[in-house]
């Protein structure tokens, strides 16, 4: 302790059984020995500091002394984790001043464009978790306003330097990304294999679900350990040329993790910030050429060809700007891509597909060989045109099997064996006709209902899709549930809509053509 501290009164460590998500709480008791809790009242943060250790956290006050006593301060499972001080050590606590980026923010709110200086602050003190959720969600009202050219890349270079970057030994590094937003998608599982049994490097690190019932890392983490610290994660790739990881775990632009946390549940998604987070990830990451997969539908993030050019632009921009080789491709999102829903189901169908299994989903399968196609291009020795021709006989021959197994043994296969909820319902066509829509955010929020990604086994089954011709009675998809009360919720909301546009066929051939 230095002597200001000791000076100070100081209170107990003790860790409490709270999950505050990612931001970090404390609390006092209002009969605290230590402090008198309504001179905090008027401050919404504290610090807390322990020799040269400082940690920023929301204040609150319990009558509950069995909680925390008079003499103790109690740190939520975050705050505990990021302070790293032993339950039982003594801190000091003081009312926090705001940071002074704040006032960077402030200025942007009132229309003012920021240095790049600035920004490198905001994000700075983002990376440390000095901002509330109310002051993260200020900065993002913000920036959705208005952001420059300048501004955005300035962004993106400050989010990729905050964290770990890594670099590679190879001239050419691939990488590809979806922007999201389409139930299933779960085609970089069978990307990444295939690519990396051509013998292209590619370090695919990926992200949980925030609001969508799964994420890439969610399902691979059915099949193996994802949560690989960076030398285990290079270790990988450099074995198996490929990886799938969860990027939050080897802290690749974590401001972006923090932004996200707070964005997502506002439905705060502009295509700028949504370039800054990707870019600013895949820079991190050392790629060198990058594939972005832009879905586009009614119920797609983009719901034309317009909004998706647009997007398309900034992503070129940025790459160009940093040296990273972007293409970016189009594709359906108009319905759910292959027959999962959730981690399990999701994983099912990966590994149907890399199987060649009959069954196996055949949309997931087309629209993975074709991305893969685009990566295998980058390839020098590939003659131009031949990539689509060497994903399916890496594919078909089993060869993008083997990789994935081999990916899997060198991050850990997972525990045991998971399998779908057991607690199912099938919900029916409520009449004869043709499947004319699928709202696919409809069925994401069903399957989160139903308990995914927190539940791997919980989720949807889809049975049909657009163009289907489906009796009355017959089942359109499946939900699966392996928890009571996730089940009737899932199932309770379906009373308020399928998520299914069913059309007669007389219907149908009346509409003019568009």
């Amino acid at each position: 302790m230095t002597a200001a501290d000791t000076s100070r009164p100081r209170l107990k460590i003790r860790r409490v059984n709270l999950d505050t998500g990612r931001e970090n709480v404390v609390v006092i008791s209002r009969r605290s020995m230590a402090l008198r809790p309504e001179n905090f009242r008027a401050f919404s943060r504290v610090e807390l500091r322990r020799d040269a250790r400082v940690l920023l956290a929301t204040l609150l006050i319990t009558d509950d002394d069995s909680m925390v006593g008079p003499g103790e301060i109690g740190l939520s499972d975050p705050a505990f984790r990021r302070f790293a001080e032993p339950a039982g050590g003594l801190v000091t606590v003081t009312p926090a001043a705001p940071p002074d980026s704040l006032d960077s923010v402030r200025a942007k709110i009132l229309g003012r464009t920021l240095k790049a200086a600035e920004i490198k602050a905001i994000v700075g003190d983002l990376t440390h978790f000095r901002y509330s959720d109310m002051e993260i969600a200020a900065f993002l009202m913000s920036f959705a306003s208005f952001m420059t050219s300048d501004e955005l890349l300035a962004l993106t270079q400050a989010m990729a330097r905050a964290g770990t970057q890594l670099t590679w030994d190879r001239p050419v590094v691939v990488d590809k990304h979806c922007i999201g937003g389409i139930p299933g998608n779960r085609t970089s599982m069978i990307v990444v294999p295939i690519v990396a049994a051509h013998g292209m490097m590619i370090p695919k690190t990926s992200s949980r679900a925030i609001t969508s019932p799964a994420g890439t890392a969610d399902t691979m983490e059915v099949l193996a350990r994802v949560d690989l610290g960076i030398d285990e994660m290079k270790d990988v790739v450099n074995a198996c040329h490929g990886c799938l990881v969860w990027g939050g775990h080897v802290n690749l632009s974590p401001a972006d993790d923090v932004l996200i946390s707070v964005e997502r549940p506002l439905g705060i998604d502009t295509r700028e910030q949504m370039v800054a987070s990707i870019m600013s990830k895949k820079l991190a990451a050392g790629s060198t050429h990058l594939l972005i997969d832009l879905p586009v539908g009614p119920a797609a993030k983009l719901t034309n060809a317009t909004e998706a050019m647009r997007l398309r632009k900034l992503f070129e921009f940025v790459g160009d700007h940093f040296g990273i080789a972007v293409e970016v491709v189009m594709t359906d999102g108009s319905q759910p891509i292959g027959n999962g829903i959730g981690p399990v189901l999701e994983a099912q169908d990966v590994m149907a597909v890399l199987g060649n299994e009959p069954g196996a989903p055949a949309d997931l399968r087309e629209k993975s060989l074709r991305l893969a196609a685009h990566l295998l291009e980058y390839d020098p020795a590939l003659r131009g045109g031949a990539g689509y021709a060497r994903a399916r006989e890496l594919l078909d021959s089993g060869a993008a099997l083997v990789q994935m197994r081999r990916i899997i043994q060198a991050q850990g296969a997972a525990a045991g064996h998971a399998a779908p909820g057991p607690l199912t319902a099938d919900i029916e066509a409520a009449q004869d006709g043709v499947v004319a829509g699928i709202d696919c955010l409809r069925l994401n929020r069903l399957a989160r209902s139903a308990g995914a990604p927190l539940d791997k086994g919980a989720g949807i089954k889809v049975l049909k899709k657009i163009g289907d011709f489906v009796q009355q009675g017959e089942p359109l998809y499946r939900i699966h549930a392996a928890d009571l009360s996730g089940f009737n919720l899932a199932v309770a909301m379906t009373k308020l809509g399928t998520g299914y546009l069913i059309e007669s066929r007389a219907a149908k051939r009346g509409r003019p053509r568009p």
